[in-house]
């Protein structure tokens, strides 16, 4: 008697089974995690350095340089890309297929504290940021507006749409592309300056002693105690204007009086269009374990929300979704299973 005769013998015992068959396929279809690509871990550790006014090469040499050096020595890296610009110096260390990205970054970290004091001075500390999973992202969102600057696009979508994003459920980031963060543009008069022998190093001096935080603490009685208060920083433009740089005899010099002061953006660097129009961008990121069909569905689901929130003025619309690819793909197979059946 051969093993299969027992299903011919028994027809209810080969149905029971092929059932049980049937209810665990349909339950793995299920709980299967659908990727454009397989899972691996492709990490990048970025190490960014500001160094305000220093020129490309002397960033080169006084900073990258220190810091290529170090950051060589990490287990797990497979290549390092860097590049000095005007102001500030960038290194990207890509990770091994897999490595530990966390190990690295504590490795990094080590190795940019031993030579953080071999910096120059005018340097900023450095930054590092790690990414893991694929280096674009699932899904791009557009907000522009014929009305609102950039500036006031990017302080919304900061203060409102970002946060709402980010709580989403296997979201690794919520990047805001092409932002414009409110900043106090002050834009010399070089002539004046000659004229009135000031020069940039003055003008700075004078906006760090005159627009800093402080914390002064309270004072305690035997009956009452009072947290103190000091405004020390500047907000407006008028106050900025107003600021005395320098006194010459009985008259005061003041910002106004050598520079253009108005309420802009930091940089200008980067712009971001779509069909011609200049927008501001929300990236969104999936983490490598998350599900992208799950996540994007779970996003979709809140922009309902979000459009009926948005200033008069302000468009939202997706411009790219890759699970709109995933999910034809997986259409097509199907398809081709019922074909096949």
């Amino acid at each position: 008697m051969k093993f299969t005769d027992i299903f011919i013998h028994r027809p209810v015992l080969a149905t029971v089974i092929s059932l049980l068959i049937l209810l665990l396929g349909a339950r793995a279809l299920q709980l299967l995690n659908v990727r454009e690509y397989p899972e691996t871990s492709n990490a990048q550790i970025t190490v960014r350095t500001p160094y305000v006014g220093a020129d490309a090469e002397l960033v080169k040499g006084f900073v990258t340089t220190p810091l290529e050096r170090e950051i060589a020595g990490v287990d797990g890296i497979d290549y390092l890309e860097s590049a000095s610009v005007q102001g500030v110096s960038s290194i990207t260390a890509h990770l091994e297929l897999d490595f530990d990205p966390y190990r690295a970054l504590t490795q990094v970290s080590s190795k940019v504290n031993k030579v953080k004091n071999q910096l120059p001075e005018e340097s900023e500390d450095p930054i590092i940021d790690i990414s893991v999973g694929q280096s674009s992202k699932t899904m791009y969102m557009s907000f522009f507006s014929d009305i609102l600057e950039p500036n006031q696009i990017t302080d919304y979508l900061t203060r409102v749409v970002q946060p709402q994003l980010q709580s989403i459920s296997g979201i690794e980031s919520a990047e805001i592309l092409g932002a414009r963060t409110f900043a106090m543009r002050i834009w010399l008069k070089p002539e004046k300056m000659a004229a009135l022998n000031i020069t940039a190093a003055d003008v700075h001096s004078v906006l760090r002693r005159n627009n800093y935080l402080s914390a002064v603490g309270s004072t305690k009685g035997s009956m009452i105690t009072v947290n103190l208060t000091a405004t020390t920083n500047i907000h407006t433009k008028k106050e900025f204007e107003r600021l005395a740089v320098k006194e010459d005899g009985n008259a005061i010099i003041r910002l106004e009086d050598i520079a253009d002061v108005s309420l802009g953006a930091e940089n200008y660097d980067v712009r971001v269009s779509f069909d011609g129009t200049s927008a501001t961008f929300i990236g969104i990121g999936v983490l490598p374990t998350a599900n992208p069909l799950t996540v994007i569905k779970d996003v979709r689901a809140v922009l309902p929300d979000i459009r009926s929130q948005l200033p008069a003025g302000l468009h939202m619309s997706v411009p790219y979704d890759a699970t709109e690819y995933i999910q034809d793909a997986i259409s097509e197979v199907q398809l081709t299973i019922i074909i096949a059946l």
